[in-house]
């Protein structure tokens, strides 16, 4: 399990901005969902945690974490209460139903069968009404930034995506993938989106397209530190604690960040690593904890982690440009602190 920091007084997230989040963002994700045909609908707020198989209520919702960053960076980027105006907490909800939509579809492309601690919507419901909730939930962002920057900011991102996803695929055949592909994937796949997000806060919050730019090299930032901590926990994280199946990304021969910083160190211990991951038979318990070994021996996780500070860096150099308010300040390096040091 990769080491956590907590932040004081939070545990591993700051619980209070991602509920006012939730608060505020809920509801305008409700009124969309309520508003679609029964089947999508069910789907939609099942996936989305809301309920069980049943419609009855349930307790699985996410965090919540792109809709604060779309808060937080409106209430940076103004001296008024941006973060409830009508304006952002649409935006806020484009991203929570891009970000949805993703998920929907990536367990389809992957075969995860977990998400949140409990059957992924695929696997309950079928393939079929999975991709076309997920579908739904697209369009349903789109309407929310309709015109203008926000609609260019946000189709870019699904845009950039979408190309991760499908490099990300095509990764899984290749053995000559190098990390710095595997940067760029993550980039599209995390950070376009929490890029996004920054930015459209900025923008529907009032701030001009210099100033935005700026919070969205902050949130693509922010996005690569988040993904890069998902890909310790995908190795050696706590499955009662991530949701996810311990290993899963090792046994199905992931190219992660850390896998391919160990591939690529030059060691022995990276050709030891080499026969085994690319060997097609599946990984028993002994197998898997030996190539966890490997991958640690051979500098990957050491890798990742200074990654992460390298990216943590970039971001609060971004948001160093723009000259925060105090709260909205606060309240995003509450974020940064959390993205590269929690336990799930």
């Amino acid at each position: 399990m990769t080491t956590s920091r907590a932040h004081p007084s939070t545990g591993t997230c700051p619980p209070p901005l991602l509920s006012r989040a939730r608060e505020l963002t809920e509801p305008v994700l409700r009124t969309l969902i309520d508003g679609l045909p029964g089947r999508l609908r069910r789907v939609a707020g099942y996936h989305m945690g809301w309920w069980d198989t049943e419609g009855r209520p349930a307790g699985h919702s996410g965090k919540c974490l792109r809709p604060a960053l779309v808060l937080a960076c409106a209430q940076a980027s103004s001296d008024l209460d941006a973060a409830a105006a009508p304006p952002v907490l649409a935006a806020a909800a484009a991203v929570e139903l891009v970000h949805d939509y993703s998920l929907l579809h990536d367990d389809v492309l992957d075969g995860d069968r977990t998400r949140r601690h409990r059957p992924t919507a695929w696997s309950v419901f079928g393939i079929n009404q999975a991709i076309l909730t997920g579908d739904t939930l697209m369009a349903l962002a789109m309407q929310q930034v309709a015109i203008g920057k926000a609609a260019l900011v946000l189709s870019r991102a699904v845009q950039e995506l979408c190309e991760g996803q499908s490099a990300d695929l095509a990764f899984e055949t290749r053995d000559d993938v190098t990390v710095a592909e595997c940067l760029a994937m993550a980039e599209q796949k995390t950070g376009a989106l929490t890029g996004a997000a920054c930015e459209l806060g900025a923008l529907t919050a009032g701030a001009d397209e210099t100033v935005a730019a700026a919070y969205g090299r902050f949130g693509r930032d922010f996005g690569m530190t988040m993904q890069l901590t998902d890909d310790l926990l995908g190795i050696w994280g706590d499955p009662s604690v991530t949701g996810k199946p311990a290993g899963a990304d090792l046994i199905s021969r992931k190219k992660t960040l850390p896998v391919m910083a160990a591939l690529e160190s030059g060691t022995p211990v990276a050709e030891r690593l080499a026969g085994i991951y690319h060997d097609a038979r599946e990984l028993d318990a002994d197998g898997l904890a030996q190539v966890k070994r490997l991958i640690e021996a051979a500098g990957g996780r050491d890798w990742v982690r200074a990654e992460i500070a390298r990216r943590t860096r970039a971001a609060l150099a971004a948001l160093a440009e723009v000259g925060p308010t105090a709260a909205g300040s606060a309240d995003l390096l509450l974020l940064i602190d959390m993205a590269g040091n929690r336990d799930h």
